[in-house]
């Protein structure tokens, strides 16, 4: 029988599934009446998404069909930030969306801080974009991780716990 248990608690996304979104929002695009000649551009890069068309009204629906997509391949809407559209060359519009992973340490800290204080015998530390949550009792891990997933509403992240040893 271990002396402790633990699990870490991270901030990321399943890529393949946003890759099958990002393939399904192109797909949708190519063949929906009302956007199959706006010459859009969808493209994932390591970090971001970039969107170009025609139009902010055919941006705006491209956005939604890409959060529709998301949601039915149950990716968290929260790792999404969109930025302000601008004007790209040849009178297209282009927005970039910003792709969250990881945890700051500003949040990384405050969520150490609320788990502290509520579970004394419970030790938390932060391990670069990751929190490691140690104790010896598997129901004082229970409830910090039912701590976190009501701190996790008030954050704009969304967290998964891995690795409950």
């Amino acid at each position: 029988m271990p002396s402790s248990y633990s699990f870490d608690v991270v901030s990321d996304f399943d890529r393949q599934e946003l890759v099958n979104a990002i393939d399904q929002v192109q797909r949708d695009v190519s063949q929906r009446y009302d956007l199959k000649d706006s010459n859009s551009d969808i493209t994932l890069e390591e970090d971001e998404i970039v969107i170009i068309t025609s139009s902010d009204m055919k941006l705006k629906a491209i956005g939604d069909i890409l959060l529709q997509k998301s949601i039915k391949r149950k990716l968290s809407l929260k790792i999404f930030d969109f930025q302000e559209p601008f004007n790209s060359s040849g009178n297209r519009v282009k927005q970039i969306i910003l792709l969250k992973k990881g945890l700051s340490q500003e949040i990384a800290k405050q969520l150490s801080k609320s788990v502290r204080d509520q579970i004394k015998k419970i030790n938390v530390s932060i391990q670069g974009d990751r929190l490691r949550v140690v104790g010896k009792n598997k129901d004082e891990l229970q409830l910090a991780i039912g701590i976190l997933k009501k701190k996790e509403d008030e954050l704009e992240i969304p967290l998964q716990f891995e690795n409950y040893r």
